[in-house]
C-alpha cells in the first residue's frame, strides 16, 4: 500500500511540475546589439527557473508577437521602416522551433503590435499611422493585406504627434469589436470586428477624444471585462473607462509620475492581475519604475507603491501564470528582471534573478509540451 501512495505522489508531483513549465517568447529588436529575433525560454511558473529551448536566426525586429488560439502559430512584427513585414511561423512547443512560413508587407512604416484570432491578424503601424488586416491561409501563413486603413490628424506635441502614431489595436472581450489607440491624434478608435468579411474586417464604429497631449499607448480591459484602463505616454498618465458594448465613459485620472518627480515620462505598458484586483504599468523616460495600483470596487485605481525596474527602459512587462512573479523587459539595459509577487498585497520585489538577452521588447507566455 506504501509503494503505491509513493507512486501516485510521484506522478502527482511530476504531472504538476510538468503543468508549471511554460514556454516563454520574447520579442527583440536586433539593431542595436546581436539579437537572433525571436527566443523561446522553458519557463517554471513556480520557481522562476528558465532555460533557453529555441531562438530564431536573423529575424528583423520581431518586436511584438502574437501566437494562435491553438499555440501552433505566432505571428511577429518586423520593424523596419517603409521596408517593415508581418511574420508568420510554425511553432512546436516541444522543441521551442519556429519554422519562416512567410512575410507580407505592413502596409505601413514600424508595426508596434500585432492581435490575431482565428480567421485574421492585425497589426497597428505606429509611423505609417494605419491597421493592417491579414487573413490566414490554411497552412498558418498570411495572404496579403485584405484591409489597410489610415488615420489622419495631428495634435500638440509638435515632436511625437505630427500626425497619426496607431500605437495598439486590441479585441473587446467579445471580440466584438477592436480598439486602436493613436498616439498622434490623442484618440481611441472604435470598429466594429467583421472577421468573416473578404474587404471590411474592421469598419469603423465611433472615436474617443483623449486629454490632448497625452499620447494613448497600451490600454488592458478588466478581467469581467467591465472596465478599461489606458496609459498614456506622454504624460505617464492612466485614463479608466467604463465599458459596456462598444461604450466608454471616462470615470478616472491617475498618474504614474511620483510626487515631486520633474523628469520626463514615458509609459510603457499596463497589465491587470487575473483576481482584478491589480493594475501594474511601467514609465520609462527618466523614471524606470513601475507602479502598483489596486482596483476599488468600483473600478477606480488607487496607487498604493512605485518601485525601481532595477534597469533602463522597460518596454514590456508580464505577469506570469499563476501570478506569483512578474517579468520586466528592459530594451536598453538589455535583461529580464525577475520580481517576486505578493498575491495578497500585489507588492514586488526584486529577486535577483534575471535573464540576459539583447534588447527584449514583448514577453508571451505559452502551454509547454
Amino acid at each position: 500500500m506504501k509503494k503505491l501512495l509513493s507512486v501516485a505522489a510521484l506522478l502527482f508531483f511530476l504531472q504538476n511540475f510538468a503543468q508549471a513549465n511554460m514556454d516563454l517568447l520574447v520579442g527583440t529588436y536586433t539593431h542595436s546589439c546581436d539579437s537572433k529575433g525571436i527566443y523561446v525560454y522553458d519557463f517554471n511558473t513556480e520557481t522562476a527557473a528558465f532555460k533557453l529551448k529555441n531562438n530564431t536566426d536573423k529575424a528583423i525586429s520581431p518586436s511584438y508577437l502574437t501566437v494562435s488560439p491553438d499555440d501552433k502559430f505566432v505571428y511577429s512584427v518586423n520593424e523596419s521602416g517603409k521596408e517593415s513585414t508581418i511574420s508568420s511561423f510554425k511553432f512546436q512547443p516541444k522543441s521551442g522551433r519556429l519554422d519562416l512560413l512567410n512575410k507580407q508587407s505592413s502596409e505601413g512604416a514600424d508595426p508596434c503590435y500585432i492581435i490575431n484570432a482565428d480567421q485574421n491578424v492585425i497589426s497597428a503601424n505606429y509611423s505609417g499611422g494605419t491597421i493592417s488586416i491579414f487573413k490566414k491561409n490554411p497552412d498558418g501563413s498570411l495572404a496579403k493585406a485584405a484591409q489597410v486603413i489610415k488615420h489622419e490628424g495631428s495634435s500638440i506635441n509638435k515632436q511625437r504627434q505630427e500626425s497619426a502614431h496607431v500605437h495598439m489595436v486590441q479585441f473587446s472581450p467579445d471580440k466584438k469589436f477592436v480598439l486602436a489607440n493613436d498616439l498622434g491624434t490623442d484618440r481611441i478608435y472604435l470598429y466594429q470586428y467583421n472577421p468573416a468579411s473578404t474587404n471590411e474586417i474592421l469598419k469603423f464604429k465611433d472615436t474617443i477624444a483623449i486629454k490632448t497631449g497625452s499620447g494613448p499607448r497600451h490600454l488592458i480591459f478588466s478581467p469581467d471585462g467591465k472596465f478599461i484602463y489606458l496609459l498614456q505616454e506622454l504624460d505617464g498618465t492612466i485614463t479608466v473607462f467604463d465599458y459596456f458594448n462598444g461604450k466608454l465613459q471616462r470615470i478616472q485620472e491617475a498618474t504614474l509620475a511620483q510626487n515631486g518627480f520633474k523628469g520626463q515620462n514615458g509609459g510603457a505598458a499596463i497589465k491587470i492581475s487575473n483576481d482584478g484586483k491589480f493594475v501594474y504599468a511601467t514609465n520609462r523616460g527618466e523614471a524606470n519604475t513601475i507602479s502598483l495600483f489596486e482596483v476599488n470596487a468600483k473600478g477606480k485605481l488607487v496607487h498604493k507603491k512605485t518601485i525601481s525596474t532595477g534597469g533602463k527602459n522597460p518596454r514590456d512587462f508580464t505577469i506570469v501564470p499563476g501570478g506569483k512573479f512578474v517579468l520586466v523587459a528592459h530594451q536598453d539595459s538589455n535583461d529580464i528582471i525577475i520580481f517576486n509577487r505578493n498575491q495578497a498585497t500585489g507588492e514586488l520585489t526584486n529577486s535577483g534573478k534575471k535573464i540576459e538577452l539583447c534588447s527584449p521588447v514583448n514577453l508571451i507566455f505559452t502551454k509547454a509540451e
